[in-house]
């Protein structure tokens, strides 16, 4: 796999500042029961790397000191974690959102019968990968059957309650651009996702979020071997906004990695950049017991470019969907034909 991070250390992304913290996103490890070509963790069934009982209760003591509002869960699959489910149990015992980062096949693994039940139980908001609603197009990109699985997935969590505005149970779904594009504006393709989701398969779901694909990791690699980083990081700087700086998920959010360690961001683990939060080299989960990351600078390179290029991307989707900036972005991404 070919390293990106030597093509996006030099930038010229303007300096960010972190506000309170109010969201700790927690990689429960990087073992995934599919190995997709946009996953910006390079997650698979091959990867080994999973959090212990200790960093876990860490993670615990972190939402109760600093009070922190939402867990969100993420892998890898992080509900292969054997202590994933005390932890949902712990932290929706002292109020916090939870959410979980779902594959839906993971739904129907052996072994996993009961997990739906278990996070309607829990109250868990499900954020879950769904490319396309067409079949052809999610099993070109996650393998034969992929779509089937995660109907059926869908299907059951509707059946819990997901997905009805009535029922309190909250089930989002994720979309990617297939290529090196951006996605088109998230308003319209979410009306496109519940029309097609429900006409077909009876599937009702609450938000969709449109994801940019990240030029690190898998992606990356890929447009390195392909010849076309260079074209697709030009159309992420030339579709900069600067209004979107101000609501990047990086203000009010940090990840920890399966050992405990702290980063800005999801992709910034990838990369290796740890947080500056603590004055630490290697800050860590029990740093945040001790010290307040309020007012840190956050760390920059040329990727940060792939959450503030059109409509914007975020773990919770668009920044700005209903930006024109955003369709004419989308439209000239297409026009290149980069991937």
């Amino acid at each position: 796999m070919h390293a990106t991070l030597p093509l996006l250390a030099a930038t010229d992304f303007p300096p960010i500042w972190r506000r309170s913290l109010d969201t700790l996103q927690v990689n429960l490890g990087y073992k995934c029961n599919q190995s997709c070509l946009h996953c910006h963790v390079a997650a698979s069934p091959q990867r080994t790397e999973m959090m212990d009982g200790e960093t876990i209760a860490q993670v615990l003591d972190v939402l109760r000191e600093r009070k922190v509002l939402t867990l969100d869960l993420t892998g890898g699959a992080p509900e292969l974690n054997v202590h994933f489910r005390d932890l949902v149990r712990q932290a929706r015992a002292l109020g916090v959102r939870v959410i979980d980062r779902c594959n839906l096949t993971i739904l129907s693994e052996p072994g996993q019968d009961d997990l739906a039940a278990f996070l309607a139980e829990q109250g868990v908001e499900i954020t879950a990968s769904l490319p396309c609603y067409s079949p052809a197009n999610v099993d070109r990109q996650r393998g034969d059957g992929v779509f089937e699985r995660s109907i059926a997935g869908l299907r059951q969590l509707n059946a819990l309650g997901y997905g009805d505005p009535a029922g309190g149970r909250v089930l989002n779904l994720v979309y990617n651009p297939q290529g090196a594009v951006l996605p088109p504006p998230q308003g319209p393709l979410e009306a496109d996702y519940k029309r097609e989701l429900l006409l077909h398969f009876g599937i009702r779901f609450d938000h969709l979020f449109a994801l940019t694909n990240m030029p690190i990791q898998r992606f990356g690699s890929t447009l390195v071997s392909k010849g076309t980083f260079g074209t697709y990081m030009q159309l992420l700087r030339g579709s900069y906004r600067a209004e979107n700086l101000d609501t990047v998920m990086c203000r009010s959010l940090l990840s920890v990695d399966w050992q405990g360690f702290l980063y800005d961001c999801d992709f910034n683990q990838m990369l290796g950049l740890r947080a500056n939060v603590v004055g630490q080299p290697r800050p860590h989960l029990r740093d945040l017991l001790r010290h307040n990351p309020a007012g840190a600078d956050i760390r920059i390179a040329d990727h940060c470019y792939g959450c503030t290029a059109g409509q914007g991307s975020s773990c919770g989707g668009a920044l700005e969907p209903e930006s024109p900036t955003a369709t004419e972005a989308a439209a000239v991404g297409r026009a290149a034909g980069v991937v």
